[in-house]
């Protein structure tokens, strides 16, 4: 192997591991993102297979307003709450 061939394979073992340390870094840096993509993937599942549930809150919503449907929300979980301990 002649100089230029080795300086050729030293080159690409540098540029092998600053990829392999920009790749760890990247998949550390978008850790978070990645479970926040997890959640709104579960989130996106769960509406399309309720899909008529959504539909009747999201009209529902437009109705009554958001604040209201809040509060209409939390009166029925505390009535379900009281009504389940029981």
């Amino acid at each position: 192997m002649n100089h230029h061939q080795s300086a050729l394979a030293r080159r690409r073992d540098e540029l092998v591991a600053r990829s392999a340390a920009q790749r760890s870094a990247l998949i550390a840096s978008l850790a978070p993102l990645a479970a926040k993509a997890a959640a709104l993937d579960r989130i996106a599942r769960t509406l399309r297979r309720y899909s008529v549930v959504a539909g009747v809150v999201a009209g529902v919503a437009a109705i009554f307003g958001s604040r209201r449907l809040i509060d209409i929300a939390s009166r029925l979980l505390k009535l379900y709450l009281l009504v389940r301990r029981r």
